[in-house]
């Protein structure tokens, strides 16, 4: 076949030719078919969407998932847009429990530290109908998740409790789903329409991703504050993130201490199957060096900036 790529044994690399348009889309879909899960790893963000879309074109039954960057630049005092950390957290936990057939990444993403494979599977839970649900319990489980309280529903990671009635946008998920209860027990699960509040269709069960890729609970402020008080000088008590997190708030630009939240961090390979094939798509070293200099740029830029 002109478009098909032989899967390589264990440990050994195998260079292939270019292709034009949609070639190299064509033919990592046919290889996907035949070996999964697939790691492609792109120089660049623009052509990893590209490979997502025509791949699913190519090959509609494979799940394929994109780990979309922050989209900021390093050290911003601004955090990225709730659908992208949304897209990242469902994107990490299915590759995390091998529920994925294709994880496509950019260098970008893949030089980032990510939280701990372990942390991030224990702290998801599933909700199905028929459970026992207690309201005070499943709301300090939220909190601790990082999900914020509102009036109504409409980004992920919110929830409203009204009643019998919760609304819930879980992280990672297309929709928001509103509970209703029967006194103590979850009678039906659907989703809604966040403009106009009507349902759309019932579910059985929804799964719950934290909210942020750090831990906002006790245990999480706790080593945040330790790990402050070890790398940065004078009272940390005058600076505005020590400030936020020790009162629980997600402050703008938080993710650039997640470090910080943990004892140890991981990367994009630590959540990889060991039967994974890599696939590397355009000049792997260009786009990290780039990506370096850059962030020692911004580094040098802003460093003296109290």
């Amino acid at each position: 076949m002109p478009f098909s790529i032989p899967i390589p044994q264990p440990g050994h690399r195998l260079p292939v030719a270019n292709w034009h348009g949609s070639g190299d889309a064509l033919a990592l879909a046919n290889l996907a078919q035949r070996h999964h899960p697939l790691f492609i790893l792109c120089a660049q963000g623009s052509d990893a969407r590209r490979l997502q879309e025509e791949m699913h074109w190519f090959a509609p039954t494979l799940n394929i998932r994109f780990l979309p960057d922050w989209e900021t630049l390093p050290y911003d005092q601004f955090s990225p847009h709730q659908d992208l950390v949304s897209e990242r957290l469902s994107s990490l936990y299915l590759l995390a429990t091998e529920q994925c057939d294709v994880i496509i990444v950019p260098v970008s993403s893949a030089l980032g530290r990510l939280p701990p494979r372990e942390w991030l599977t224990a702290h998801s839970f599933l909700l199905h109908r028929g459970q026992k649900l207690d309201v005070n319990q499943l709301r300090e489980q939220l909190i601790d998740a990082g999900y914020q309280a509102t009036s109504q529903v409409a980004l992920p990671g919110e929830y409203c409790v009204r009643g019998g009635i919760i609304d819930l946008y879980p992280m990672g998920s297309p929709l928001p789903y509103r509970i209703d209860l029967f006194d103590d027990t979850i009678d039906t699960l659907r989703t809604f329409d966040v403009d106009n509040q009507r349902s759309i269709y019932p579910v059985d069960e929804i799964r719950l991703l934290p909210a942020h890729e750090f831990p906002l609970d006790e245990n999480g402020i706790a080593r945040f504050r330790q790990h402050f008080r070890d790398h940065f000088d004078g009272d940390p008590s005058r600076k505005q993130p020590y400030r936020d997190i020790s009162n629980g708030l997600a402050p703008a630009g938080i993710e650039y201490y997640l470090p910080l939240f943990f004892e140890h961090t991981a990367d994009i390979f630590d959540y990889l199957p060991q039967h994974a094939l890599v696939c590397l798509q355009g000049e792997m070293d260009d786009a990290a060096q780039h990506f370096w200099r850059d962030t020692l740029n911004r580094y040098r830029l802003l460093q003296y900036d109290k």
